[in-house]
């Protein structure tokens, strides 16, 4: 496994956000987070990079303990995430936004191989690779946040709702680029509230509710399963 969480525990003051949610990643695979709003995927997330402070359990990452490992250096580790909201340098170019996913990497010759795949992935970032990044559109904002992650050269992709707020033939994508990112030999953990699409390219998912994983499995049973499609899929 190149990710394992154990019984990972957060508090925000009294509010317990997590309680106890352990799961698994394996090399090469998508697993999704679903559930609805409140529920703890993006907490989860900020958990594993320690963006947040754990009050308890482990993560391992490629068989080591990383649960007091700083985020910068989980990111050069090959650990890297992609925040809710993008959160791009709106006042850098496209291709300083870039350079900045690769500020821990030393590898020169290896960098402007990554950036012609990102470029490839994302052929827009290309062509606006010298504007203004707050000027983008909120789908090419999307493709900058995930074209700036794969520039650190990460084996394990966190993905918090690439989906949100844009329009669907952009949704299609972006989940288009999900599955060739997977396939270029990265592990993909995605919390997405568009569960049909998440589960739609998913190997395995985990459902959390109120801070808990209530149900888990192969994404195409719980796409089958009847009350994730009541509760998700609007069935």
């Amino acid at each position: 496994m190149i990710l394992s969480v154990q019984n990972l525990t957060v508090h925000y003051g009294a509010i317990q956000a997590l309680k106890a949610v352990s799961f698994e990643v394996a090399e090469n695979e998508i697993i999704t987070l679903i559930g609805s709003n409140g529920a703890g995927k993006s907490t989860t997330l900020n958990g594993i990079s320690n963006v947040v402070k754990k009050s308890g359990g482990v993560v391992e990452y490629e068989g080591r303990d990383i649960s007091a490992v700083p985020p910068d250096r989980i990111v050069a580790e090959g650990l890297v995430q992609v925040p809710e909201g993008r959160r791009i340098f709106a006042n850098l170019t496209v291709r300083e936004n870039l350079e900045m996913g690769a500020y821990a990497r030393r590898d020169k010759a290896r960098i402007k191989a990554d950036f012609d795949t990102v470029y490839g992935l994302f052929p827009r970032l290309k062509e606006r690779s010298r504007q203004v990044s707050g000027t983008l559109s909120g789908g090419e904002q999307q493709m900058l946040a995930m074209g700036r992650a794969l520039m650190a050269s990460p084996k394990l992709l966190l993905l918090d709702e690439p989906s949100m707020g844009l329009a669907p033939i952009l949704v299609d994508e972006i989940f288009a680029t999900i599955g060739r990112i997977r396939e270029s030999g990265a592990a993909i953990l995605l919390v997405e509230q568009n569960a049909y699409k998440a589960l739609s390219i998913a190997n395995r998912a985990y459902i959390l509710e109120t801070g808990r994983v209530i149900k888990s499995g192969a994404a195409a049973d719980l796409m089958k399963d009847d009350s994730v499609k009541a509760a998700y899929l609007g069935a």
